[in-house]
């Protein structure tokens, strides 16, 4: 068990040097005020180390090699986080090659460690929780530049995970677990893709709208098909037919 303990720890403090390492060369790159760097910085530290925290506070404490591949695509997230700090003081384009290159890899590695958590018989579900808040602050990240791009409603793309907890509060219905979707997996697989499309410079803008809102819609039908399927499913738990 102390074995498994000083892995996560490894694991953990890997991604946090990372990420520091990721956004000192960041800033090496782009000339900007001091105060704007740490801001820039700050952000995509904190994103990497709630990850790397989630790790090392699991009981028992443990990292397999699908949770390294997550913590990666944190660390790769905190980078993307930081560059659009920088963009949102003006220090980089709203669409930059820096932030494409660090959010290809993030985008296009999500798919790999659900795969590999099944393959080498480490699935779980702290794995599994850890994978997709990931996925949903990589997008509520990548959604700040596509908005500021086409408007403010492309945010919502990023927002639409954080909203859905939101409503649970209230709602308990939607706090149950939700069984296996094709469409879903596809759709919120599609979200990244999209938004990852979007930011790459030399995409026409023209293009940008029509696409960004279809996924969006997509993305609305997806959380309302779980939505009232649960609710459906509360509804017959308490009056049973």
């Amino acid at each position: 068990m102390a074995q498994i303990s000083r892995r996560a720890l490894f694991d953990a403090s890997g991604a946090v040097l990372g990420s520091i390492g990721v956004g000192i060369t960041l800033l090496e790159v782009n000339d900007s005020h001091n105060v704007i760097n740490v801001a820039a910085m700050v952000a995509g530290l904190t994103l990497v180390t709630v990850a790397a925290l989630s790790v090392v506070r699991r009981r028992p404490s443990y990292s397999g090699p699908a949770d390294r591949i997550t913590l990666l695509r944190a660390v790769l997230a905190g980078g993307c986080a930081t560059i659009v700090v920088l963009s949102l003081a003006g220090a980089v384009p709203t669409r930059s090659w820096w932030l494409v290159l660090l959010a290809a890899p993030a985008v296009l590695l999500d798919a790999a460690d659900g795969a590999v958590a099944r393959r080498t018989g480490t699935a779980s579900k702290a794995g599994a929780r850890l994978d997709m808040e990931t996925d949903a602050i990589l997008l509520l990240v990548l959604s700040i530049p596509v908005a500021m791009t086409v408007g403010w409603w492309a945010l919502l793309i990023g927002l639409m995970r954080y909203l859905y907890v939101a409503a649970s509060w209230f709602r308990p219905a939607l706090r149950r677990d939700l069984g296996f979707s094709s469409f879903r997996r596809v759709v919120a697989a599609t979200q990244g893709v999209v938004l990852l499309v979007i930011l790459v410079p030399v995409v026409p803008l023209g293009l940008a709208i029509p696409v960004v809102a279809a996924s969006l819609l997509l993305l609305c039908a997806s959380f309302g098909r779980d939505v009232v399927a649960l609710e459906r499913n509360d509804a017959r738990a308490v009056h049973p037919s």
